[in-house]
């Protein structure tokens, strides 16, 4: 093994563009793998890395990936070179605690470039509890989104809310989070399931992943007001997979009520999404009718969700290649993320290498 170039996005200061320029990965350490990456997923909590001032730089980015194992540490034991992988923000074995980005050891022009996991990268140096192997049968390019669409709105439905058949919910923003969310919640035969967003477009291909209802909550339209309608009160389960103010605080009045009594609960909220600093809850909400408001970072066990996704995928029933709808090469990174940022993607885009 040896120091290996690769080809990167790199962004170098805050706001900017991001540059698409040579970078040096060093070898493994006895806990790391290199992986050559065939696909990444284009995820909106990049665009908040992107917009956020408090990050050191030059950032790497990305963290959803397919690829192929090259090289690999003496301490890890579960993969191999050749092996086929997905990459992945979350950690193999559940930490106490949230996990420490640790730096890689990757370097641009001399200077550390950060990011404890990246993938908008031809070839990534990481943590080998961030790498999961898939058998060779799985495809290249849409297996990628499960590390972290698919995982990040199914696992708040399974995993968080865990979401029974006959249950009520709401998903508020159907991009490829949202959209993931809808199509656990078909799977364990969720019903309603209400799709909210102000893109009709977008609503219209929510009902392909299991979506029953749709709220478009433009103009004059209160989608709490809508969903209690539907509903007769309330969802059991709401999410939120954008994570603005707004959406954050509607969840919770979205859920129904509960009451007076030891086992009288009300609905749960969900936040999947990167939340602002700040929201504004009626303590009511909690106290009067027993809702809970909880949040789901990454709720998932990569070792036996990730075979899961793909079997459901292979099965026709978690439909990975219609929720891709656009596709990039890395030199066309910035098109890409105008394109996210702008509201142009339906779904998911990827990068294929």
């Amino acid at each position: 093994m040896a120091t290996k170039s690769t080809t990167a996005a790199i962004q170098l200061e805050h706001n900017a563009p991001l540059v698409v320029d040579e970078l040096e990965l060093p070898d493994p350490r006895h806990d790391q793998v290199r992986v050559k990456l065939l696909s990444s997923g284009v995820c909106h909590s990049q665009l908040h890395q992107m917009h956020n001032a408090d990050l050191p730089r030059p950032q790497l980015l990305g963290h959803e990936g397919t690829g192929i194992v090259t090289d690999v540490g003496s301490a890890v034991d579960h993969l191999q070179e050749g092996d086929k992988c997905i990459v992945t923000w979350v950690p193999r074995q559940t930490p106490r605690g949230r996990m420490a980005p640790q730096p890689t050891g990757a370097m641009y022009r001399g200077e550390p470039a950060l990011g404890g996991v990246y993938t908008w990268s031809e070839d990534v140096l990481t943590s080998g509890s961030l790498v999961v192997p898939i058998p060779d049968e799985h495809p290249d390019d849409v297996s990628c989104i499960v590390g972290c669409a698919v995982l990040t709105g199914a696992g708040a439905v399974l995993n968080t809310a865990k979401v029974r058949a006959g249950d009520s919910v709401a998903v508020f923003g159907v991009g490829g989070v949202g959209l993931s969310a809808i199509q656990a919640a078909a799977l364990v035969s969720a019903y309603p399931i209400i799709a909210v967003d102000l893109v009709d477009e977008k609503l219209e291909f929510a009902r392909q992943f299991g979506a029953t209802h749709t709220v478009n909550a433009g103009g004059n339209t209160d989608p709490v007001e809508e969903i209690r309608e539907l509903t007769g009160g309330g969802v059991d389960y709401a999410f939120d997979a954008i994570g603005v103010r707004q959406t954050a605080e509607q969840i919770l009045p979205a859920t129904r009520a509960g009451g007076s009594g030891a086992d009288n609960h009300g609905g749960m909220a969900v936040l999947i999404g990167i939340p602002p600093p700040e929201i504004t809850l009626d303590p009511r909400l909690f106290m009067m009718a027993q809702r809970q408001y909880r949040g789901s970072l990454g709720a998932t066990y990569p070792d036996t969700d990730f075979p899961m996704f793909l079997r459901w995928h292979q099965e026709g029933r978690f439909p990975l290649d219609k929720l891709i709808t656009r596709r990039y090469k890395l030199a066309d990174i910035n098109e890409a993320c105008d394109d996210l940022h702008g509201g142009k993607i339906l779904g998911r885009a990827i990068i294929e290498y």
